[in-house]
């Protein structure tokens, strides 16, 4: 099927010109799929457009009704198309991130106002989930997700390194003493992180390639990394999560590491992803060079802890 919104650029063009080898000319097309742009238009409409001789063309009835619709479609087609090519040269309208929770509270949410500043025509629709959202079929603009992304529509780029380690309170360790080694896990409360695969309620992960499985247990799981923390600073068991999550607890002593004898998984990154069948707009490319620059090489928060 031929194009319609091509079609009525060739009608309109032809009515302006006075023919539809003129039209074919200025839209750089021959004058035969000029003419079966207008025949396909006739066709779907179910009526003729333009009287056709030799030397010119006129309007039908029915043309001069349709030229008024079609010459209004196509300003509106023009315009959003403009304000489209200004949208990918402009830091400018709403920019859609969906961030995990406990992340984006910590280390987006509170980079913003800089960016904010950077872009005073931009305004930010940032929504926390620890859901994998479809950024096309949810209308995200980006996503901010940790780990590998292997879903090959999106592009991935890599904002910050992703450590783990695992802490206890020192109330707990005191109480049931420190695990030194990886099967020492077993006889400990271990708090497990139901959305992961490496780092939940019925195992744990070690090794920077994760080829180590340790099966552990625990009296409670949760969903939120945060949750986990606040658990584990009460002194209920022991938590294994990125240090994004507990550096702070463990900088303030509120946690202590626990080193055991492999070490803990590195989670590949924290990464921007987008959809990779569009170039993205200048608010997009804005935003992930931002990240980039504010979170990397080293990430902030391994710096805090002296892990370079």
């Amino acid at each position: 099927m031929l194009d319609r919104v091509t079609g009525m650029q060739v009608f309109s063009r032809a009515v302006a010109l006075g023919s539809l080898s003129a039209a074919a000319k200025t839209l750089g097309m021959s004058q035969t799929m000029a003419t079966k742009h207008v025949a396909a238009l006739e066709e779907q409409l179910g009526v003729r457009l333009l009287h056709r001789t030799t030397r010119k063309i006129t309007l039908t009835e029915p043309g001069r009704r349709y030229l008024e619709s079609a010459e209004r479609i196509l300003a509106e087609v023009e315009e959003a198309e403009a304000t489209a090519a200004v949208e990918r040269m402009e830091v400018s309208g709403v920019l859609r991130v969906n961030a995990p929770v406990s992340f984006g509270a910590r280390e987006i949410a509170p980079r913003l106002s800089r960016f904010a500043r950077l872009h005073p025509a931009l305004t930010m629709d940032l929504a926390l989930s620890d859901r994998v959202v479809d950024l096309v079929e949810e209308g995200w603009d980006l996503a901010v997700r940790i780990g590998r992304i292997e879903d090959q529509s999106m592009i991935a780029r890599k904002l910050a390194s992703c450590r783990c380690l695992v802490a206890g309170a020192p109330e707990y360790l005191a109480e049931r003493g420190t695990p030194r080694t990886i099967s020492d896990l077993s006889a400990h409360n271990c708090l497990g992180y139901t959305l992961s695969r490496t780092l939940g309620p019925g195992r744990w992960v070690f090794g920077k390639d994760g080829g180590i499985v340790v099966p552990i247990k625990g009296n409670l799981q949760a969903n939120n990394g945060d949750a986990l923390l606040a658990a584990a600073q009460a002194g209920q068991g022991l938590i294994y999560e990125p240090t994004f999550v507990i550096g702070d607890a463990i900088r303030s002593g509120r946690l202590v590491v626990v080193p055991l004898d492999h070490p803990p998984i590195e989670l590949h990154g924290v990464f921007a992803a987008y959809p990779a069948n569009r170039r993205p707009p200048a608010k997009v490319r804005a935003f992930v060079d931002f990240l980039v620059g504010a979170l990397g090489p080293t990430a902030p928060w391994d710096r805090a802890l002296g892990l370079t």
